[in-house]
Formats: structure tokens, C-alpha cells, sequence
């Protein structure tokens, strides 16, 4: 189920520039296609997925195969609302598997069939790892946004592979990507069972890892206890699903569409399925695992009571970055350094004690 809604593309360009160079397109030719774009839904010259299309076919026949699977990613944000953005996501996944060869790190997609509401679904994951490792350790499990997913996140998966030393198995998040199920509470099941797996790739011990709505999830794991260590950066708990915070950028459509709705829901209808998101039930409990909490002090979409809250928890540590907006993305450095000294130190202590294995349930 998917549906369209009204969406400035200026709007967009404007938010999401810094992170379409970022990623490592030329800025030339970002500039562009932010030239060229005039609507963001019409599948023709001044669509915004024929123009970003266009440009990742450029790349394509050039080779340029890394990419094209950016500018592919671009074409079918922000989410899979129509046949056009399902095409550039299949063009997206064929180039970033032509360029898997030449990435500075192991590669390989894994098709998983999970436990989920008593049956199965299929989970595909992304196994990055660098080429230090040596035997088996632990493993970063991680999940990306509602609209940044585990491809268009490829950069950051590396050099956090890179900073860490550690292999890192990505996933996306219900409602988004290739997840065939909607967004919802009931995703923590196929997370519980996607720690599990990451289980048996190294030493038991798993860090989730997540960002964005991603973080949502890795707050979950991290507050149940059911990984061994969490890190959330930028991730919703309770004050974002407050009603009329999904009000710019789009971002109450793309929640929408990841929450399973075939039409754009009024504001009630949104809140009402937002609600059970949450995590206030576990905040309340003293069960969790290690956790780092980050965020920028300016997210528009992210509340700083959502960072706020895990302030003066046991076995945790808050970093709210002044300067920056949602998952701090302008500071990457910074927070890629403090997941580095954070890590390592925490992960010093699982080793002192028990492993505890949690499967799918």
C-alpha cells in the first residue's frame, strides 16, 4: 500500500542537500538536477525521479557504478509511492551490487526468513566487513532511517566498519526499503530475530546500531536488553510521535506511506498509529543493555526530550550536540569519534561477563 502526497521539492532540496554532496555526489551535478526539478511525483523531464534517473543512467554507462546506486537512491526518495520509485529502488540495488567489488570492505547480501506475527517474512541484510578482522567477535547490527536506507547509508556503514574494526550487518527497518511488512511496533519481533542471527556471525555479543527511526529500534533493543549494547543516534522515543510533531519536509506522508496507509491520513488518524511507538513502557523499567544516545540540539523532527530522557540512566551515556540538527549528520566526525571511544571501553565489560543469546521468539 503506498500513496502519494503534496510536496515541495524546494523544500526538500533544501533540507536534504548537505547530505546529497555529503554522500559523495558532485556538487555540479546535484546543483543540476536541483535546477531541473520542477514537481516532485510527475514521471517526465522535470520529475523528480526522471531527473535523478537520468543522471544515475549517466553514471551507469560510465561505470561509475557507486554512483549511480547514489543517484538511484535519490530517484526513489523519499519513499516507494508509486511504480516510478519502485523501478529506480530495483535500478538502485543492481548498481550498488555492480559496485560491491570494488568496496574497501567485504560484501555480501543475505536473504533471511524471520519469525514475524506467526509466520515468516523475508529480510534482506547487507554483511559488511573490513579486511582486519581476524576470528570472530562482536557485530554491529544496523538500522537506517524511514527514508535513508541500508544502500543510501553505505558510507557511513563503511566508516563505521572502518572506525570500529568491527563487521556490520544492515538491515532495513519495517516500511521502508526491501522489508515487505509495514512499519510498526510489532517490528521488534523481526529485530529480535535479526539479533539472533547476527549472533551466529561472531562471538554472541551484537551492538545495535541505529539511526533515525532506525534509532528507534536500536532504543528498543538497547532498553529491553535484548542486545548487548545499543547505540541511537538521532532515534524517536516518546515527544516525536507527539500529535502535529510529523509536520515538515514531508515527513508526515513518508511516515504515512511506511505505516502502511493506501491514502494520506488525516493528522488523528497519523497520531493514533504513532502512539504505540512509544517506548515510554520500558523507560520506566531498569532492564537495558549498555546505551550511547546522540543527537543534534537542533533536529527539527527529533525532540531534545527524546535524548533527554536516557540522561542520569544507569549504564548510559548522552551526547546532545550543539550546532546541528537531526542524527548530527553535519558532525559526523564527532560522533563517529565518540561511538569509537564509547564502544570499545563498553565492549571491555561484556567480555568480563556472561554472554546472554536472545533468537527469534
Amino acid at each position: 500500500m503506498s500513496y502519494q502526497w503534496p510536496l515541495d521539492v524546494n523544500d526538500l532540496f533544501g533540507e536534504r542537500y548537505p547530505q546529497m554532496v555529503g554522500n559523495g555526489l558532485p556538487v555540479p551535478d546535484v546543483d543540476a538536477v536541483r535546477a531541473a526539478v520542477t514537481d516532485m511525483w510527475a514521471d517526465e523531464p522535470g520529475g523528480w525521479v526522471h531527473e535523478w534517473s537520468a543522471l544515475a543512467a549517466r553514471y551507469a554507462e560510465a561505470g561509475s557504478h557507486g554512483l549511480s546506486a547514489l543517484a538511484y537512491g535519490w530517484a526513489r526518495f523519499p519513499t516507494l509511492a508509486d511504480e516510478a520509485k519502485r523501478v529506480a529502488l530495483a535500478h538502485q540495488s543492481e548498481q550498488y551490487l555492480l559496485a560491491a567489488p570494488g568496496f574497501p570492505v567485504a560484501f555480501r547480501r543475505d536473504v533471511l526468513d524471520l519469525p514475524y506475527r506467526g509466520g515468516v517474512t523475508r529480510v534482506p541484510v547487507h554483511v559488511l566487513t573490513p579486511p582486519a578482522v581476524a576470528g570472530k567477535g562482536p557485530v554491529l547490527l544496523v538500522s537506517g532511517g524511514v527514508d535513508s536506507w541500508k544502500m543510501d547509508l553505505h558510507g557511513l556503514l563503511v566508516t563505521l566498519c572502518s572506525h570500529t574494526g568491527l563487521p556490520a550487518v544492515a538491515f532495513d527497518i519495517p516500511g521502508t526499503g526491501d522489508s515487505q511488512v509495514p512499519m510498526s511496533p510489532d517490528g521488534a519481533e523481526i529485530v529480535r530475530g535479526l539479533i539472533g542471527h547476527a549472533r551466529t556471525l561472531g562471538n554472541g555479543i551484537v551492538v545495535h546500531v541505529g539511526i533515525s527511526m532506525g534509532g528507534h529500534y536500536s532504543a528498543r533493543s538497547g532498553l529491553a536488553g535484548e542486545a548487548d549494547a545499543a547505540v541511537v543516534l538521532g532515534g524517536p522515543v516518546e515527544a516525536a510521535f507527539a500529535h502535529g510533531r510529523l509536520a515538515r519536509f514531508g515527513m508526515d506522508g513518508i511516515v504515512g506511506n511506511a505505516l502502511g496507509f493506501d491514502r494520506q491520513p488525516g493528522h488523528d488518524d497519523l497520531f493514533a498509529a504513532l502512539t504505540a511507538f512509544s517506548l515510554r513502557p520500558l523507560l520506566d523499567q531498569d532492564g537495558q543493555a549498555p546505551m550511547l544516545v546522540i543527537n543534534g540540539a537542533d533536529d527539527v523532527h527529533v525532540p531534545q526530550d527524546d535524548t533527554l530522557v536516557f540522561e542520569g540512566r544507569r549504564a548510559t551515556e548522552v551526547h546532545l550536540l550543539p550546532g546541528t540538527g537531526h542524527c548530527a549528520v553535519t558532525k559526523l566526525p564527532e560522533v563517529l569519534g565518540i561511538i569509537s571511544e564509547w564502544l570499545p571501553r563498553t565492549l571491555s565489560t561484556l567480555r568480563a561477563g556472561p554472554v546472554t543469546t536472545v533468537g527469534p521468539k
